[in-house]
């Protein structure tokens, strides 16, 4: 073959080839935060999300939104038609808690294993009414998990060996049958304090399995400033002031869908859930340079508690939404590599 002939072939594949996603936001679930959605995978599809067929771990300290993240996520399965199974080993979720993300906990399938096995052995025998669908696992926490050994008072699992072996075991057999079913399956998880003397000084639990097999993990952690929401009021002449929220930060840490490394800040009001149209106004602000909360390139407010009543009131949060991925994909595309395509 020719070197000329070799370079058309080489460029049809090219400009033939396409994103796995592009287009099939069908196959995509939303984290409920849209700046996430595109640190996960906006350059595969416009908006985002978190597409189906992949095991997904959230970890992080506590209170920093991990079981939130994944009540959004399955409340959003299930306004997509999709049915959930829920295993809650630390027996903390209730209805009134997952109603705030839209997620029935009636319409799920629930129940608090203690094991590492019954958690994924009920995935294989599965068999959801529509498989045409996204349909969703998840698991609150894996750290909650035990084994047989573990539960043994006399014969004990003091170095937790047996517990990674049956998470190594467990997804090594489970694996293949998220993707076969496009099941979309998300875990949360801890961490622990490590004495390691070089490397990271923080790991979560359960062996290096969870994350080997997880094509997606996500971290989470408290903003470095300003991590607490405070609201003050006023009662009988008395200033009252409450913690109401708290700003966290997610960061993209292992990524097999789209590019790793990506963060997004996130606002959780603890009566209300994420709070997605407070970071997208202040996204706009930020990267066009207004002085002023806008709304395509209209002035709203000087404050942003107005601006996001205005905006809920006039229903414009589709709109928001759009001009803040419009604008992600503008600044996304001066990171990208002009090199021409490998021979």
């Amino acid at each position: 073959m020719s070197k000329q002939v070799r370079d058309k072939v080489v460029k049809d594949r090219v400009r033939e080839k396409k994103p796995e996603y592009e287009g099939d936001t069908g196959r995509m679930i939303s984290t409920g935060s849209t700046l996430l959605d595109l640190a996960i995978c906006g350059g595969r599809v416009k908006g985002g999300g978190i597409p189906a067929g992949i095991l997904v771990e959230i970890f992080g300290p506590n209170s920093t939104g991990k079981t939130v993240l994944l009540t959004e996520i399955a409340g959003n399965i299930q306004s997509q038609n999709g049915e959930v199974q829920f295993r809650d080993p630390e027996g903390r979720l209730d209805k009134q808690f997952a109603l705030l993300f839209g997620f029935e906990l009636d319409s799920a399938e629930y129940s608090r294993p203690n094991k590492v096995p019954e958690v994924f052995q009920a995935v294989r025998a599965w068999k959801p009414e529509n498989p045409d669908v996204i349909n969703g696992i998840f698991a609150d926490s894996l750290a909650a998990l035990s084994t047989d050994m573990e539960m043994d008072e006399e014969e004990g699992d003091k170095m937790g060996m047996r517990r990674a072996k049956e998470f190594s075991q467990e997804l090594r057999k489970t694996c293949r049958i998220l993707t076969d079913n496009n099941y979309l399956m998300v875990c949360s998880n801890q961490i622990r304090d490590t004495m390691a003397t070089v490397g990271p000084k923080t790991a979560s639990p359960g062996g290096k399995a969870i994350g080997f097999y997880s094509s997606l993990r996500l971290k989470t952690q408290f903003a470095m400033h300003n991590s607490k929401m405070y609201r003050t009021t006023i009662h009988n002449k008395k200033e009252i002031k409450k913690v109401v929220g708290v700003n966290i930060e997610v960061e993209v840490v292992k990524s097999s869908v789209w590019k790793p490394f990506g963060k997004a800040p996130l606002t959780i009001i603890f009566d209300y859930g994420i709070d997605d149209v407070r970071q997208n106004l202040q996204f706009v602000k930020t990267y066009t340079g207004a002085t002023t909360y806008t709304l395509g390139g209209d002035k709203l407010y000087q404050g942003i508690e107005k601006s996001i009543e205005y905006i809920e009131k006039e229903e414009l949060e589709d709109e928001l939404r759009d001009e803040v991925i419009d604008l992600w994909q503008v600044i996304e595309e001066k990171f990208k590599s002009n090199r021409k395509p490998k021979k």
